[in-house]
């Protein structure tokens, strides 16, 4: 006889949910970003337990192939979502990304031509905008020229160019990254006086601090606000409006690393490959990412020396 759901409610009596904080011997291995979250960072040092960031886990090209799918996400979503901040009825100037005949298309500035940046010119440059990327590259800057075949201008990175260019830009999408630390502020307030109202900032960075001066992150729920007539876009985990898109990106690329750490242990898998230490943050109640620990003024534990810890 099946029991009715009147008695499983009277089996099954509601009790209390013990929280689970995370403790020595426990691994961690996700997204971390602490250079700019020192609160976050100190319960990590308080729990005991062992953390390994995505975002710093490094490969053979010097590459980050944990961050990278989901900078391809962000990169892409950051023109999408700046498009639709500039439409009037969010608070933009109401300009259409490519324009039409006789009418000129949106002007968009991405600061850093990485695999954000280069996703968000795919994306801006597809839809049919004036596209200029800013970057300290050379290299990079003729890879990006080759690619688009002369579809979006290069322009080395400065903070003058930068200042040049804000006036006239629709929308300014920052797509900075130094790993592991905080990023750098590359617009202040007082130059959004120099942009036009209704223009959009959509910052990237905004996981590791923000590279405007007035960035603070929001959500998905309530994505934008205005400073100045300036519209921001600001949501932290940009990948998570598109989770079936991210989910399977980013399983692609952790499932060797999970695998490893799951054979072999924490200690051997980032013994038997450097690019997997280098992803090591905390330990034991030390930081073991030296740029995390400039940002935060905290004490550096070597990874190399964590390991026998």
């Amino acid at each position: 006889m099946f029991a009715t759901a009147e008695m499983v409610v009277k089996v099954k009596e509601p009790q209390a949910v013990e929280r689970k904080q995370l403790r020595e011997g426990q691994l961690l291995f996700t997204y971390l970003h602490l250079a700019p979250d020192a609160a976050q960072t100190r319960d990590l040092l308080d729990s005991g337990c062992t953390a390994i960031a995505y975002e710093t886990v490094t490969d053979r090209n010097n590459g980050l192939p944990l961050l990278a799918p989901m900078s391809e996400v962000a990169g892409r979503l950051a023109a999408q979502v700046g498009a639709w901040t500039l439409q009037k009825a969010n608070g933009g100037l109401g300009v259409l990304m490519g324009g039409v005949p006789g009418v000129r298309p949106a002007n968009v500035v991405i600061v850093g031509g990485g695999v954000v940046g280069t996703a968000a010119a795919r994306v801006a440059v597809g839809m049919g905008a004036n596209v200029t990327v800013l970057d300290r590259s050379i290299a990079r800057m003729s890879y990006l020229d080759e690619i688009f075949q002369g579809r979006l201008t290069t322009q080395y990175s400065s903070a003058a160019d930068l200042a040049d260019l804000l006036p006239t830009a629709d929308m300014v999408i920052g797509a900075v990254l130094i790993p592991g630390a905080a990023a750098p502020r590359l617009v202040t307030r007082a130059q959004l006086s120099t942009m036009q109202s209704g223009a959009v900032l959509v910052d990237v960075a905004i996981d590791q601090g923000g590279c405007f001066e007035t960035s603070r992150a929001t959500t998905h729920h309530d994505p934008i606000y205005e400073v100045d007539g300036v519209m921001h876009y600001c949501v932290a985990n940009m990948p998570g409006a598109v989770p079936r898109t991210a989910t399977q990106a980013l399983g692609n690329a952790t499932l060797p690393f999970m695998m490893a750490l799951a054979n072999k242990g924490w200690r051997k898998a980032c013994t038997d490959d450097v690019h997997l230490l280098n992803g090591l943050n905390v330990h034991a109640g030390n930081v073991t990412y030296e740029a995390v620990a400039a940002a935060l003024d905290l004490p550096f534990m070597d990874p190399r020396q964590a390991l026998s810890v």
